[in-house]
């Protein structure tokens, strides 16, 4: 009855991890918005920043707001602002709306994963699950990346008639499923956490000064950075270098979503063999083989498999990162949550990410994601210290 009752409340929580993925659309969809508004790649890089950069600003306060509303009341807070952002562009199509629409879907996100992740300790009877529940729910969200350019393209030649300006008609289907993920869970009775006492923006940024949670809040930093770079050039790789189109080259994007769904599929079972610290060391090291590999060989094939390894290598660190830490303070998981969300605004390296592939080509695109396999690799080797 209990391991029923359990169940019952884990899947609506999982299935909101479906929404949690939408923010991935950022990198098929900004090849079509830049297409659409004539922007360059260092513009495009804007739209992940638009999106991670609440990660950053609100991070922190979205933690401190879930000690007062709980964290399943902040979950639909969440998905509230989502929808409302889904509907802007149906309101008014330009350049602006379209902006505000993106960072409506961050801000929401934002709030979204900050809530989220601790909500999954209310749903799972057993605290040495909660790495792999964690996975569990990165398996969903990349089972949503992966439909992401689906839908995009569903949106230009199902509902715009083959107009690849109507690509923006994905907002409302996102919008919809967020609704119904939404009332799901709001049906489904999830005992509240305990009340904790209230925190300020000080104290909780304090805990920084930890030397174990900085190192981690910069290894979700860089591991959320490698993720959004490698989806926001998977594509260009394809029409920068081969000549591809945009639906032949998203292609490359599928392929990133399919290695890190099997990639946190399997390291679900994985993890529970070699440990996370060793799974997750072999795999980091291999990520920066792969972007190093991007970087410097021009071939569709290659190009292909690298862009899949980095996508399967690096499917299991968020979850393995934020697990370290809330292990560590256990008594401090809201804060901790908001810090480790607050991270996530590495997505924000895309800009960067898009300013490199003007000025050196894909090469520097790929370097950048090299760089930040970089950091996770010595950080890894760091973990047994701490």
């Amino acid at each position: 009855m209990y391991k029923q009752k359990s169940l019952t409340a884990l899947l609506p929580v999982l299935f909101a991890f479906f929404i949690m993925g939408f923010c991935d659309i950022v990198g098929i969809s900004s090849d079509y918005a830049a297409s659409a508004f004539g922007w360059s790649a260092t513009m495009a890089g804007l739209i992940p920043s638009v999106v991670f950069v609440w990660f950053f600003l609100f991070g922190v306060p979205f933690g401190i707001l879930m000690n007062r509303l709980g964290r399943k009341n902040t979950v639909l807070l969440s998905m509230a602002v989502t929808v409302t952002g889904m509907s802007l562009p149906l309101m008014k199509y330009d350049c602006e709306m379209t902006l505000a629409a993106y960072a409506l879907l961050g801000i929401g996100n934002a709030m979204l994963q900050v809530s989220l992740n601790p909500l999954l300790q209310n749903a799972v009877s057993n605290d040495r699950l909660l790495a792999s529940c964690l996975t569990a729910g990165q398996v969903v969200k990349a089972l949503s990346s992966f439909a992401g350019p689906l839908l995009v393209l569903a949106a230009v030649n199902w509902w715009g008639g083959g107009d690849e300006d109507k690509w923006y008609l994905c907002f409302p289907l996102m919008g919809g499923l967020t609704l119904v993920s939404a009332i799901w869970l709001l049906i489904t009775p999830i005992e509240r956490e305990k009340k904790q006492p209230a925190t300020s923006m000080r104290q909780t940024l304090w805990l920084l000064g930890d030397k174990t949670l900085l190192m981690l809040f910069f290894g979700i930093f860089f591991a959320v950075g490698t993720d959004v770079s490698t989806n926001f050039i998977s594509s260009k790789v394809m029409i920068a270098r081969f000549d591809y189109s945009k639906e032949v080259a998203g292609v490359a994007t599928q392929v990133y979503f399919v290695c890190r769904t099997i990639g946190a599929f399997l390291g679900m079972f994985l993890m529970t063999k070699v440990g996370e610290t060793r799974y997750m060391r072999v795999n980091v090291v291999m990520c920066m083989m792969f972007a190093l590999l991007l970087a410097l060989v021009c071939d569709d094939v290659v190009d292909f498999i690298c862009i899949g390894g980095i996508g399967f290598c690096c499917s299991c660190v968020f979850p393995i990162i934020y697990a370290m830490a809330i292990k560590h303070r256990p008594d401090k998981a809201n804060e901790i949550s908001g810090l480790m969300i607050m991270a996530v605004a590495g997505g924000t390296v895309s800009f960067l990410t898009g300013a490199a592939c003007d000025w050196q080509g894909i090469t520097g695109g790929a370097l950048v994601i090299a760089c930040e396999t970089g950091y996770l690799s010595y950080l890894v080797y760091r973990v047994r210290n701490m």
